[in-house]
């Protein structure tokens, strides 16, 4: 895939127009993403901050905390009354504190009481974006997704979203409800989502990468980085940016500093010859 001109926004599902660098709530939590941050406080200054800074997509999952990162956002942002901010949220994965573990659970009934809670948490009556956090081996996967289809038939959700998917899984989705969005694994080091990401251009369906800036191994982007004044993080999240207009990365922080460090991203463009040095 070559690189695009770059728009700033993107219009999930065709009509609610995010600016296209999110936020993504996963560390707004404790260690191991299990229990409340060290500081909640901090965590409601960040949210403030990012609203401050044009942040208009706020990305989270009921797993993170279990149920934290979703409480924090509720109460900080107040998103039944920001009609400006789009709030993304997953069910389909619970949490076990004892040993980190994410279980997967697709089940519809399962799925029903995520969704309530989730609702509540948020203090909203629609959830702007609810996504299937991750395929359950042990349901069907288009049983899973028809509650989510239901989830919109009922006004509880305005657009639905899948994770972790293959383009075999999101065709089988897409043959249930629209889909709005995919949320897979993708950044500079990991592009194993490439086919994906393709698909999602040709059907304009917006892709979230989540581990945007991968495990922090950044390696070749120093030189670029130098270029522009920036940190190799800053240019992996330009990267993503300009490599395809549909992409809408979600960099999580629970530090204003380094949320104030993220967001200036979207203001780096790199050339044709930087962007063939970070992609070599």
């Amino acid at each position: 895939m070559t690189a695009h001109d770059r728009s700033d926004t993107f219009d999930i599902g065709g009509e609610l127009t995010v600016n296209r660098l999110g936020f993504g709530a996963m560390r707004l939590t404790g260690d191991g993403i299990i229990g409340p941050p060290e500081d909640e406080e901090e965590a409601r200054d960040v949210l403030d901050r990012a609203r401050d800074l044009g942040v208009d997509f706020v990305d989270t999952a009921d797993s993170y905390g279990p149920a934290v990162s979703e409480r924090l956002i509720g109460e900080a942002l107040d998103p039944a009354a920001d009609d400006d901010l789009v709030v993304a949220t997953k069910g389909g994965l619970w949490r076990d504190d004892r040993d980190g573990s994410w279980p997967r659970c697709g089940g519809p009934g399962y799925l029903r009481n995520a969704i309530l809670a989730s609702l509540d948490r948020l203090g909203t009556e629609t959830i702007d974006l609810y996504q299937f956090h991750w395929p359950d081996p042990d349901v069907e996967y288009a049983e899973s997704v028809s509650a989510f289809a239901g989830f919109k038939d009922e006004g509880k959700v305005e657009h639905v979203g899948v994770s972790n998917v293959s383009i075999d899984q999101l065709e089988a989705a897409r043959e249930v409800v629209e889909i709005a969005t995919v949320q897979n694994q993708y950044n500079v080091g990991d592009r194993d989502s490439e086919e994906v990401l393709e698909y999602c251009e040709d059907h304009d369906i917006g892709f979230i990468p989540w581990a945007p800036l991968g495990s922090g191994e950044l390696e070749g982007l120093e030189v670029v980085a130098e270029n522009h004044d920036a940190s190799p993080y800053q240019i992996g999240l330009a990267w993503l940016l300009q490599h395809s207009p549909v992409v809408l990365p979600i960099p999580g922080t629970s530090s204003v500093e380094h949320l104030e460090e993220n967001v200036a991203a979207s203001e780096i463009s790199l050339t044709d010859e930087e962007i063939e040095t970070i992609e070599n």
